[in-house]
């Protein structure tokens, strides 16, 4: 490989790694809000699922990614595996 080609392919794959470990902070710092939230509905008795938030978040995320050029398909997946993960969470909180 040139050496050109393999300095900007480090450039690029480096940059790629640090957007990933943006990617892990973020949601870690959205999983503290969510624990909030499960909490609040756990001492309040509310379900652990809010099926109309979910709706509304996953159609926003979608436009979201449309207007990012991103396949909001993609997008609604990941939505979908934090929004269980965050249900998940809320419900070992009421436990």
């Amino acid at each position: 490989m040139d050496d050109d080609v393999q300095t900007e392919l480090e450039q690029i794959r480096a940059s790629i790694d640090n957007i990933d470990a943006a990617l892990v902070h973020v949601l870690a710092e959205r999983f503290k809000y969510t624990q909030r939230v499960g909490r609040l509905k756990a001492e309040h008795d509310l379900p652990p699922a809010d099926p109309d938030r979910e709706s509304r978040q996953i159609a926003r995320l979608r436009s979201l990614a449309d207007d990012a050029d991103l396949d909001p398909a993609f997008a609604e997946k990941f939505l979908n595996f934090i929004i269980d993960e965050v249900i998940r969470h809320h419900e070992a909180i009421r436990g």
